[in-house]
């Protein structure tokens, strides 16, 4: 039976992590508006303040899973800020590919670096199968070239799973994932992108010429291409069915703080919101706040089922793009709603808000934007190959 209701344990780390959040918020604007500089990894109140994440370790059986809390813990970060933290974590993207498909050996090596993930190209957007990056096996080692861009943490981050293609006559089964080091030759972090949103959360372009890597950085060892089929594509692309959730969250957490600033301005401005009565009876602010708050609900319900059954070890790949898919889109017209509530309010830098719009943007475009979400689902609803419905 799905049973999502949480333990006291949990409770507990979720509250904790409110309170670290709070603190987090307090710096969201000077980051927001001095993009060139990067969050500390601890904020000044951290030495005084107990860490959230020391409640985890005394979680048991009777506690929700680790895929479920994961979500819970992204929506409750950044509903105190997207880019900020009382203490930044050391996990990026490539952390999620390199726990699903890499190595014991690998893991062992790199699981202690921030990894971010190097996907899209400026050919290639939001249909990964069409890298045009080579990686070509040169004695012991693997000499790739090609570019990136929007590579998330990609200015922070240690290093980067960087996806290639072995041969593009293969197709999609050609293409591999690859362990890179910063500093490795011939791999060049080419700029740092200005965005809408999430501006203090960096992006960077890459660019790789003649960068050579040892042979054992290929992602999971396996060099050989498949006949027919998608290969170690199709398993790399299953990191996506953990991550989409994920984001499903950060967009929920957001859209959340949203809801609660606005029903505090609500109340401060005498607007009563009655859930007993039919909204047709109350303020037209009252019943659009409600049909906002119950867009936020089911889309959390998507996110949590996709989770769940991740924890079960079972097959999620419709449930994850649902909760992406769903959440991309509540939390745009969630925070939008809540400028339109609000009025001059809701636009004024005086407040988070209009941050919080901006910022929600990202989570319907990257790990496969809310299109590409729906193909897949479609796909898997109606048993249609890639080829029959594109």
């Amino acid at each position: 039976m799905v049973n999502f209701e949480l333990s006291k344990n949990d409770k507990t780390v979720l509250d904790a992590l409110r309170s670290e959040s709070l603190i987090a918020r307090k710096y969201a604007r000077q980051y927001d508006e001095n993009e060139h500089e990067f969050p500390p990894d601890e904020l000044p109140e951290a030495k005084d303040h107990p860490n959230f994440m020391s409640h985890m370790a005394t979680r048991g059986a009777e506690d929700s899973g680790g895929s479920v809390m994961m979500t819970l813990i992204a929506m409750g970060s950044t509903w105190g800020d997207y880019s900020v933290r009382l203490r930044r974590r050391d996990s990026g993207l490539g952390n999620s590919a390199l726990k699903a498909a890499g190595t014991p050996e690998q893991i062992e090596k790199w699981g202690g670096l921030t990894l971010a993930m190097a996907i899209t190209e400026p050919g290639c957007g939001s249909d990964p199968s069409q890298v045009r990056t080579t990686a070509t096996l040169d004695g012991d080692n693997w000499v790739i070239n090609g570019e990136k861009i929007f590579v998330t943490t990609g200015c922070r981050a240690d290093g980067v799973v960087v996806w290639a293609t072995l041969d593009r006559s293969a197709g999609r089964a050609g293409i591999k994932s690859f362990l890179v080091e910063k500093g490795a030759p011939g791999f060049i972090v080419a700029h740092k992108e200005k965005k809408l949103g999430i501006r203090a959360d960096d992006t960077a372009a890459y660019v790789f010429e003649d960068c050579r890597i040892p042979r054992s950085n290929l992602l999971g060892g396996k060099e050989e291409i498949p006949k027919g089929g998608s290969g170690g594509f199709k398993g790399v692309m299953k990191t996506f069915n953990m991550t989409r959730p994920l984001v499903a969250g950060l967009g929920l957490g957001m859209a959340e703080a949203a809801l609660d600033f606005t029903r505090e301005e609500l109340s401060r401005a005498g607007i009563d919101i009655a859930y007993d009565v039919q909204g047709t009876t109350q303020s037209a602010a009252a019943a659009k706040f409600i049909e906002l708050e119950s867009a936020f609900e089911a889309a959390k319900l998507t996110m949590l089922r996709a989770s769940w059954l991740a924890d079960k070890g079972e097959t999620n790949n419709i449930e994850a793009s649902v909760s992406k898919a769903k959440a991309g889109g509540a939390v745009r017209d969630i925070t939008q709603g809540c400028i339109e509530i609000l009025g001059p309010m809701g636009i004024s830098r005086a407040h988070l808000l209009e941050k919080w719009f901006r910022d929600v943007r990202i989570t319907d475009i990257y790990e496969g934007t809310g299109e590409i979400q729906r193909m897949i689902i479609a796909r898997g609803l109606l048993d249609y190959t890639r080829k029959e419905l594109n």
